[in-house]
């Protein structure tokens, strides 16, 4: 006789990161980090910015420049380096393909818990009509203590929304995105269509899948038992 299949729980909330789910950021952005990076010395390869940086917070990248440079960047350091994020995204940046449809057949409560700041949000985003879907419930790694991989802004997402961890269904790109779902209890469906490897996403409590047609259905399906 064939075993009953696993017992399955349904989710309350769907937690989507912003760039490489929602926007198609990532590979513009580390393409201009590269830039910046030679720029200030650090003669780096895209697939290492993606292992080092991608899915973590600003604070980390400075943070990263510093040490190995042996630097202190002084306030405003960026300010003209804004403008080749900001002439890349005006020029290349597009919504995820697929995630609109994804989002329409999506029925959950979902919310954008993101690396990125405010601003950054607001203008990609903005740009790509996704705004409004997230209106209020836009959470951001500036309001809390530790960025991800450490599993806060999960928390800080969930807590905010009244919503268990265990209930919360996390949408990831990056590595460090994932280990930040996971340490916070959260099922995370990672979305290897982006610059990062499904192989350095698949690991316990994650489903790997590549495109965002099967979102909806995934999610349906409950956490697997």
């Amino acid at each position: 006789m064939t075993p009953p299949p696993p017992a399955r729980d349904s989710f309350e909330l769907v937690v989507f990161d912003c760039d490489g789910v929602l926007v198609d950021s990532e590979v513009i952005a580390v393409q201009v980090d590269q830039r910046v990076l030679a720029d200030l010395g650090w003669e780096l390869e895209i697939e290492e910015i993606v292992r080092r940086f991608v899915g973590k917070s600003e604070a980390n990248f400075i943070a990263g420049i510093e040490e190995h440079l042996g630097i202190e960047l002084a306030e405003g350091w960026d300010r003209d380096y804004q403008r080749w994020y900001d002439e890349a995204f005006e020029r290349d940046l597009t919504a995820v393909d697929g995630v609109e449809d994804a989002l329409d057949r999506i029925l959950l409560p979902h919310c954008v818990a993101s690396s990125g700041s405010h601003a950054k949000m607001q203008r990609t985003l903005g740009r790509t009509g996704l705004l409004q879907r997230f209106a209020g419930r836009i959470f951001s790694a500036t309001e809390v203590a530790r960025g991800k991989p450490a599993p806060d802004l999960f928390l800080h997402a969930a807590g905010t929304l009244g919503t268990a961890p265990e209930a919360c269904a996390v949408v990831e790109d990056s590595a460090y995105g994932v280990q930040a779902a996971r340490a916070a209890g959260m099922h995370v469906f990672a979305y290897a269509g982006g610059v990062t490897p499904a192989e350095r996403l698949a690991g316990p409590g994650t489903t790997v899948f590549h495109d965002m047609s099967q979102l909806p259905e995934l999610i349906a399906a409950g956490r697997p038992g």
